[in-house]
């Protein structure tokens, strides 16, 4: 496997650094990388970022929950039973409640399970940022390319804006 290069570009500006890594991946020029101190909407269409998948999470979470909440105090009525008011032993309006909360709380529960399983937290081990600016007010884009096309990349980079480019 050939050895990659890392290039760094750093911008002022989201919207810039949107448009060169945008510019770089038509280019077919590398993998890349971007670092935010926000979300960005522009950089997430210039990357192809798919919609997260912690929402499916959220909802087998929750379906599962009403599920547990109507199962478990059916059970817990057939299985003791108290006859009050001559009323029916699986009565659904009372079950409601335990439903809902239930609902709520495994949804939560998966969805945060789901966050930490995608984004593969807790991190033991792994790199810092590149440039410590990428948490207060610049955006960069980092570009893992073969040693022959490093200049294309920093050319691309350039021309695009960047603000400093280093590898």
């Amino acid at each position: 496997m050939p050895e990659q290069v890392e290039i760094l570009g750093i911008y002022d500006r989201s919207a810039k650094a949107a448009v060169g890594a945008r510019a770089v991946l038509d280019g077919g020029l590398g993998a890349v990388v971007a670092y935010a101190p926000v979300p960005d909407h522009a950089l997430d269409r210039a990357l192809h970022v798919t919609v997260s998948p912690i929402r499916l999470f959220v909802l087998i979470g929750g379906l599962l929950g009403c599920a547990t909440g109507f199962v478990f105090p059916i059970y817990t009525v057939l299985d003791w039973p108290l006859i009050t008011g001559g009323r029916p032993l699986i009565s659904i309006p009372p079950f409601v409640v335990i439903a809902f909360e239930l609902t709520i709380l495994f949804a939560a529960v998966s969805g945060m399970a789901g966050f930490l399983l995608m984004s593969r937290l807790p991190r033991v081990t792994g790199r810092p940022a590149p440039d410590a600016r990428f948490t207060n007010d610049m955006t960069g884009v980092s570009v893992s390319c073969a040693p022959e096309q490093s200049a294309s990349v920093r050319a691309c980079l350039e021309r695009t804006g960047a603000h400093e480019i280093r590898e």
